[in-house]
């Protein structure tokens, strides 16, 4: 599981810096996370190394923050291209 979870948490995070499919990223993130923390847990209990576990955590979590990133920051640019082609077609016709 561990290493599924590393292999999730990478393809997420390249996912993630692709501008219009990064939200599909989200998907493979929140597995390899839930895979992580399960790898974490049954690893802490037999006293074993549990890198790829951490790994697979923090490489998800970093790739549901760039989406969410790259989701904020385009929907602040609609906004304002909105905003804008709205002022100027009320003033257009006015």
């Amino acid at each position: 599981m561990g290493i599924a979870s590393l292999v999730l948490g990478i393809v997420s995070l390249i996912l993630a810096f692709v501008p219009c499919c990064g939200i599909v990223s989200v998907i493979p993130a929140i597995i390899g996370l839930i895979l992580g923390i399960v790898e974490v847990v049954k690893k802490k209990k037999a006293g074993e190394p549990k890198g790829k576990g951490i790994a697979g955590i923090v490489l998800g979590v970093v790739a549901i923050i760039v989406t969410i990133v790259w989701f904020l920051v385009f929907g602040v640019a609609a906004m304002d291209s909105y905003n804008d082609s709205m002022s100027y077609s009320s003033s257009y016709y006015y």
